[in-house]
């Protein structure tokens, strides 16, 4: 393995490094997983004492050893429409998602974002198929990818 910090030309690594790790991990944080706290997790069991907690495991360690179930958003979306319909949810990652779980995927359950002012995630919005395409093909060709390149 080897940490790729996007603030580093070619992620601070040399050309070798890259080359040899079977795993690259991203020198980064999501910032709209850090929004969410443990009293936000306290609030809510005040409100719904018979409520569960659902963390992204990006959150926070104390946000997600506070939570009844931390995991994947896969693993989230299984575990809220598995539970007895009429259970109470609060879910702390992206709001779109929230919204989705409560209003598709759950309607006979109540799923609420786990963060009162929503947390939308601009960045999810521009990662796509076609610039995923983009990284790779420039990564073949020896470019070196910079944190403020744009779309072409």
């Amino acid at each position: 393995m080897a940490v790729w910090d996007p603030h580093e030309p070619w992620g601070g690594l040399t050309p070798e490094q890259a080359k040899n790790a079977k795993l690259l991990l991203w020198k980064g944080h999501c910032s709209v997983h850090t929004r969410f706290n443990v009293q936000q997790i306290e609030a809510f069991r005040k409100k719904y004492p018979e409520g569960k907690v659902i963390a992204h495991p990006e959150c926070t360690l104390d946000v997600v050893q506070a939570a009844d179930l931390s995991g994947s958003t896969e693993y989230i979306i299984e575990a809220v429409k598995n539970s007895p319909k009429g259970s109470v949810w609060a879910v702390a990652t992206e709001v779109h998602l929230v919204n989705r779980l409560a209003n598709q995927m759950a309607p006979d359950r109540t799923v609420v974002t786990l963060d009162p002012f929503g947390c939308l995630c601009s960045t999810m919005f521009r990662v796509s198929p076609n610039h995923l395409l983009w990284i790779l093909e420039g990564l073949l060709e020896g470019e070196n990818p910079q944190p403020d390149r744009r779309a072409r």
